[in-house]
């Protein structure tokens, strides 16, 4: 997680390369131990990067998944540390 807004911009390019990162589309990333989460987002006129971590517990994602899309909702359950599908 120490990549800033050039190595997660990077990242989206390389690795969704079908994704706009200019589209508004906000991409989530979180790291190995599941207990800080980043947010990269365009909005119009730059990119804004936001990040949490969490004191205690985890984010969950479904164990199987690499990468996915989420309504606004799951990303609200996400930022509130409750698990999307299966914890892992």
């Amino acid at each position: 997680m120490r990549k800033s807004f050039q190595g997660l911009l990077a990242l989206v390019q390389h690795v969704f390369r079908d994704q706009d990162p200019y589209s508004g589309d906000l991409f989530v990333f979180v790291n190995r131990k599941g207990n800080y989460v980043k947010i990269l987002a365009w909005d119009r006129t730059g990119f804004s990067l936001f990040a949490k971590k969490l004191e205690r517990g985890r984010f969950f994602f479904p164990a199987d998944e690499r990468s996915q899309e989420l309504s606004d909702q799951a990303l609200r359950f996400l930022l509130d540390g409750i698990p999307l599908g299966k914890r892992r």
